[in-house]
């Protein structure tokens, strides 16, 4: 009985335990959606923080003349939580 209950316990772990989501900059879409899905995986009081990052990528600059295409080179490859930890880093707030 025990064992079945340690093997319940670890299935229900493992369902729980999700890779997070990784930011695909490849496209405007694909980028979009996985920053949507990304930013679902933090908890509410990151969200606006996750936000204001994306609005404000490093290296952004007035004669940027594609800021969207910096965004998603900026961000490609990082979870929500790297997005996060980075604007804390730079001091958005």
């Amino acid at each position: 009985m025990m064992r079945l209950a340690t093997l319940l316990s670890l299935a229900a772990l493992a369902a729980c335990s999700e890779a997070p989501t990784v930011l695909d900059g490849t496209s405007r879409e694909t980028f979009a959606r996985s920053a949507e899905q990304a930013r679902r995986e933090l908890p509410i009081a990151d969200r606006l923080l996750f936000d204001a990052a994306l609005k404000s990528p490093p290296g952004n600059r007035y004669s940027t003349k594609d800021p969207d295409k910096l965004k998603r080179e900026a961000y490609a490859g990082m979870t929500a939580a790297d997005v996060v930890a980075d604007a804390k880093a730079r001091g958005i707030e």
